[in-house]
């Protein structure tokens, strides 16, 4: 729950970062991902390669849960307040080495759907610690489809089931791509 803190499963003893992330879908059914851009290459045959798409969310602060965290997120990030969170439907733990500060991350990842999809990231840059690229709307198999960087591995999958109104049992279990699991 807090940076600074040494995980004895992580690689690297980078710092801990538990995050609530949303999964947050237009009445279309598309999923908005943020493009950010990496302080290493993201492929190892194309060092110039550094720009790779993720969810909205971010750290949870002290004695905030992953909902609170999750809704204070949307509202910092895409302006959308008081954001209808709904089931925990998948998390990915592991090393993150893409964003400036390396971390363990622990991530919890909410369905989010909005009314519509209208959004502001006028403040989004300033709350993120890699340079923000852009945002985007994407379609399910837009998603499959891409040759894009898209984080965590499986999110594309994930999202074509959630689409279709299916959640899973159980939260499903994401990793991140090697290249984001190394220093």
């Amino acid at each position: 729950m807090t940076d600074g803190v040494s995980d004895p499963g992580s690689e690297g003893n980078v710092p801990v970062r538990d995050v609530a992330r949303g999964l947050v879908f237009d009445p279309a059914g598309r999923l908005l991902l943020i493009a950010y851009e990496a302080v290493r290459p993201i492929d190892p045959a194309d060092p110039e390669a550094r720009t790779f798409w993720f969810m909205p969310g971010g750290g949870l602060e002290p004695g905030e849960g992953h909902v609170a965290a999750c809704r204070r997120e949307l509202e910092e990030e895409i302006g959308v307040a008081d954001a209808p969170i709904g089931p925990l439907v998948a998390v990915c733990d592991g090393p993150f080495h893409l964003f400036r500060t390396p971390r363990f991350a622990r991530e919890r990842y909410f369905v989010v759907r909005l009314p519509d999809d209208r959004i502001d990231t006028r403040r989004l840059a300033e709350t993120e610690d890699n340079p923000v690229l852009g945002t985007r709307w994407w379609t399910p198999d837009e998603l499959a489809a891409t040759s894009e960087r898209i984080e965590p591995a499986g999110l594309a999958a994930l999202v074509r089931t959630l689409a279709d109104g299916t959640l899973p049992e159980t939260p499903v279990t994401l990793t991140w791509h090697p290249t984001a699991q190394k220093g």
